[in-house]
């Protein structure tokens, strides 16, 4: 819950006083930044960012750059909490308003999905791509893209759960199995459309998908079709 805030007693009416003109500057400048760092991480990873190569590509000085984030760690874990952000638009808010059951399950993979196929980032899934970089690291960035990975985990595993408490899917249904076996055909259909530069395994995962959710549907005829 947020802290409520004290305004401060200057002397002037703050009613009608205009936000600070850097302050804003510089926010906009942070988000142009930080929608490159996305970009070029979700291709080359979180060691190609460097503040010369985002000064050289956006035209800003690297001082001005420096100044957003202070060191090489804080934009990557700024980047991590973008790429967070981002993801949050495009996959999670355009099923939470589905009811649970089956069909929200196939929603959020079917979202999923899109994102990667759409390239939302360029190089496909941005978390795909940093965890194969710093699966085998530790430190704070690790630290970051693990909680972002259980985060999505999770959440998948809840809408599963919730599916199976509505009566949607069997009552014996294994969810932390299931959200594993859907992501697995999520990821896999990512690296190799990426790899290959195809999109025939987005529609292989769909049809994975569509056909493991109807094992364990309480009604298959809920989940479409997919050819």
């Amino acid at each position: 819950m947020p802290r409520a805030t004290v305004p401060r007693v200057t002397g002037e009416d703050t009613s009608t006083a205009r936000p600070d003109g850097r302050v804003e500057r510089g926010n906009r400048t942070r988000r142009l930044v930080l929608d490159r760092t996305v970009e070029i991480a979700s291709v080359e990873g979180l060691e190609a960012l460097s503040v010369g190569r985002l000064a050289s590509d956006l035209g800003l000085s690297k001082s001005g750059v420096f100044a957003l984030f202070g060191s090489k760690e804080e934009m990557q874990l700024a980047t991590v909490r973008e790429a967070g952000r981002v993801f949050a638009e495009r996959v999670i808010r355009p099923v939470s308003a589905e009811p649970a059951g089956v069909l929200r399950v196939w929603r959020l993979c079917e979202a999923w999905l899109e994102y990667s196929r759409g390239r939302v980032f360029p190089g496909g899934c941005f978390f795909y791509e940093v965890i194969a970089e710093f699966d085998a690291r530790s430190g704070p960035v690790h630290d970051a893209v693990v909680r972002a990975q259980r985060d999505w985990s999770a959440y998948v595993e809840r809408t599963v759960a919730e599916a199976r408490e509505v009566g949607e899917l069997r009552a014996d249904v294994d969810a932390p199995q299931l959200s594993f076996e859907l992501i697995a055909l999520m990821e896999a259909a990512n690296g190799v459309a990426v790899l290959r530069g195809e999109e025939t395994a987005y529609r292989r995962a769909r049809v994975g998908i569509a056909a493991r959710l109807r094992t364990v549907a309480a009604d298959p005829l809920r989940v479409p079709q997919v050819s």
